[in-house]
């Protein structure tokens, strides 16, 4: 178990660098993902490890938020993008 755990926060640590790195954005908004999935299954496995069931819970409500933080800012690009479009058509 203990094993598992190393290689999910080390692979959090590679999509951190991703976040400082990356390129695009598209790279930041997949890292997103990874931190979330990864964040909840280190939770459940610290509940199996630590025998608290109401880590189950917290792995839920996070999964919940990390399904819906990217949606949220996909959506607030997509106005900030169509704001900019339309400050540049105006005189």
């Amino acid at each position: 178990m203990t094993l598992v755990l190393l290689l999910l926060l080390f692979s959090m640590l590679l999509g951190l660098w991703r976040v400082i790195k990356g390129p695009t954005l598209l790279d930041r908004l997949l890292t997103i993902q990874l931190f979330g999935s990864s964040g909840v299954a280190i939770l459940l496995v610290l509940s199996k490890l630590l025998a608290l069931p109401a880590l189950l819970d917290v792995a839920l409500l996070i999964a919940i938020l990390a399904a819906a933080a990217p949606a949220a800012l996909v959506q607030r690009l997509g106005k900030s993008r169509a704001d900019t479009r339309s400050l540049g058509k105006t005189p």
